[in-house]
């Protein structure tokens, strides 16, 4: 393309410090270094995640350009780039892939040395960043940085993926989706016939739910302090749905006298280290595992009571679903087109990019499930 090799002037978000709206500005994206790629942004989903950094309720470098969730077009690649060219259509990936690892040599790991979660450098391998504003350096959020029009990230962050995709479908296959989906399919691994409780209907929460049913599960309970919610999680497979403010005990010793001491499967979908003490209560003794899938403050801690794990429930957890992520996501994006599984009710508003700050408060305020800005 004609901008290969400049210096790129567009718009971006820019999140300049805690607790304040997100910024619209004209930023510098200057051009890709090796084994680094270019990407024009089509389309973006707000995350909670995001909103975690707004809120203060993450420890990361200011300014930063936030967004996590994204489908674009390669505009332009670095030297050494093999696997991709301008015009591919791209997934950016929070959790990159480098096969070099000790984590991405072992099939049963999905994560990767060079991810920046929990980290929160800021900047890419060469430890720098492409964006600056009004002269300053600008921070990218956990390798993709996508609330803006151009984003650079390693090649080891993005996956190609098939060309008839629809930009501004498969974007929340960049996190949400695919975290709570492979959550249910990949990491729990549901069996057919089994029972199972979701805690927290977010858009996440209902992926789970979808992933839930595709895998067999007979009953899938939904559980949520907001009953609004319970409509929409029926509509993707939940077959009951219980708020913890109806009952005068706790929600785990509800699920206990509903299923026979416990389920099969508890997910943890809101990053409430409470709630993730519940959902491993509520797994039943002896078989029952437990995902906690919820991004928890950076000052969290859970406590429980060992004799919860020493009689034979399992706890575990992963990131992005425990997805292997330019292995794995390419393959979703196919599963999507061939209608494995259908996602669309998942987004209930489409913006355009200047209206970030309403997307946000569409979450907040519970209104939203997935925003998707056009860009």
């Amino acid at each position: 393309m004609s901008t290969a090799g400049q210096v790129i002037k567009c718009k971006a978000a820019i999140c300049w410090g805690p607790k304040q709206p997100l910024s619209i500005e004209e930023i510098e994206v200057a051009p890709p270094k090796a084994h680094e790629v270019r990407i024009k942004i089509v389309s973006t989903g707000v995350c909670r995640s995001d909103d975690h950094v707004i809120s203060g309720s993450l420890n990361v470098k200011f300014p930063i350009i936030l967004g996590h969730e994204a489908a674009g077009i390669v505009e332009s690649v670095g030297e050494g780039v093999t696997d991709l060219k301008p015009g591919d259509k791209v997934i950016p990936l929070f959790m990159p892939q480098c096969d070099k690892c000790r984590c991405c040599v072992n099939p049963d790991s999905n994560f990767c040395y060079n991810n920046d979660l929990g980290k929160y450098k800021g900047v890419l391998l060469d430890n720098t960043t492409r964006f600056t504003c009004k002269g300053k350096p600008v921070y990218n959020f956990i390798t993709t940085s996508t609330f803006t029009e151009y984003t650079v990230v390693d090649d080891i962050a993005v996956a190609k993926i098939d060309k008839d995709a629809p930009l501004d479908k498969v974007c929340l296959i960049g996190c949400g989706f695919s975290t709570g989906y492979g959550s249910a399919v990949h990491v729990a691994k549901v069996k057919p016939g089994t029972i199972c409780a979701v805690f927290g209907l977010g858009g996440v929460g209902l992926s789970v739910i979808i992933g839930c049913k595709v895998a067999g599960a007979s009953r899938i309970i939904a559980v949520d302090i907001n009953s609004d919610k319970f409509e929409k999680a029926k509509e993707f497979g939940a077959t009951e749905c219980i708020n913890p403010k109806d009952y005068d005990r706790p929600i785990h010793e509800v699920l206990a006298e509903k299923t026979n001491d416990g389920v099969d499967y508890a997910f943890e979908v809101i990053g409430n280290t409470g709630v993730m003490t519940s959902a491993l209560q509520s797994s039943h003794f002896g078989c029952g595992k437990t995902v906690i899938v919820g991004l928890a403050p950076s000052d969290a801690t859970i406590k429980f009571d060992p004799l919860l794990v020493l009689t034979g429930r399992v706890l575990t957890g992963a990131f992005f679903g425990g997805w292997k992520a330019k292995d794995d996501v390419p393959k979703i994006v196919s599963d999507y087109l061939n209608k494995k599984f259908d996602f669309d009710g998942l987004i209930t508003h489409r913006l355009p990019f200047e209206k970030i700050n309403e997307a946000f408060e569409l979450l907040r305020k519970g209104e939203s499930i997935r925003t998707v800005l056009t860009l």
